[in-house]
C-alpha cells in the first residue's frame, strides 16, 4: 500500500454552523471604517460615538451605521451613558474569532 503523502485531515475542523457563524463575523469586520473602529476601541479600551466621526473623518450617521453593525455582530458592547453610547470592544467574541482559526 502506497504511503500518503501527507497527514490525513482528520483533526477538529469548524461545523457548518460554526463557518456560518464565523463567517458573519468576518463580513462585519470586512469593512476599513469598522475595523479602524475595531482598532480605536482595542487601543483605548472604550470610544464614545461623539468623538468617532472626526477621528474617522466620517459623518456622524455613517459613523452610527457602522457602529450598529458591529454591536448587532457582537464585536462592541454598547452602554449608554446619559445622552451619549460608548463603546468597548467584546473581548469573548473576538477570543472566539482568533480560536476558530487558530
Amino acid at each position: 500500500m502506497a504511503e500518503p503523502c501527507c497527514v490525513p485531515i482528520t483533526t477538529s475542523q469548524l461545523s457548518e454552523s460554526e463557518a456560518d457563524t464565523l463567517a458573519s463575523l468576518l463580513k462585519a469586520l470586512a469593512d476599513p471604517v469598522r475595523l479602524r473602529i475595531v482598532s480605536i476601541i482595542a487601543n483605548c479600551g472604550e470610544a464614545c460615538a461623539c468623538d468617532l466621526p472626526a477621528v474617522l473623518g466620517r459623518s456622524q450617521p455613517t459613523v452610527s451605521h457602522h457602529l450598529s453593525l458591529l454591536v448587532s455582530a457582537g464585536i462592541l458592547d454598547r452602554e449608554q451613558r446619559g445622552k451619549w453610547a460608548w463603546f468597548k470592544l467584546n473581548r469573548d467574541r473576538i477570543g472566539s474569532i482568533t480560536a476558530a482559526l487558530a
